[in-house]
């Protein structure tokens, strides 16, 4: 099963280590990890998704709950969560498919931040469902890179 899991730490020099090697020292994987400030310097929050049986991970969340630098931790579920990931997403054009590549945008409701002659550079926001139907649109066009933020949430309480 896939976990979410928001973490709220005081913005100390070695917090993101010390997390991280929770994971590895039980062997487990984390698929994506999101980490920026808040509104208060003094803290930074962080979204982890991994996955593992909820036995497994109860036990995590309790060994990060004893961490000192760790403030509150949260493993959140699909419906008491909005979950969102974004991706910059570089697609190579020409005068031909980019009237076909500008309507995928609009019918994802994503955004062209960047142009230039050979490419289009896109801004998409969205569930993770949402991210991967964008890409695999667009890779018939050719993809040059992409850019994925990976999993950030927040109750809806």
């Amino acid at each position: 099963m896939k976990h979410t899991i928001s973490v709220l730490v005081k913005n100390q020099f070695g917090v993101l280590a010390r997390i991280s090697g929770l994971f590895s020292g039980r062997g487990y994987n984390i698929d994506s990890l999101c980490v920026a400030e808040t509104q208060d310097p003094a803290y930074s929050q962080m979204t982890i998704v991994a996955h593992g049986d909820d036995a497994i991970l109860e036990q995590i969340n309790k060994q990060l709950n004893k961490l000192v630098d760790v403030v509150k931790v949260t493993d959140f579920r699909e419906k008491d969560c909005v979950i969102r990931e974004m991706a910059l997403i570089k697609v190579t054009t020409s005068a031909q498919n980019r009237p076909e590549i500008i309507q995928i945008v609009n019918i994802f409701r994503a955004k062209i931040i960047d142009i230039s002659h050979k490419s289009i550079t896109i801004e998409v926001t969205g569930t993770e469902s949402k991210i991967v139907a964008i890409i695999e649109m667009l890779s018939s066009f050719g993809i040059k890179e992409i850019s994925r933020t990976g999993r950030v949430a927040m109750a809806r309480k």
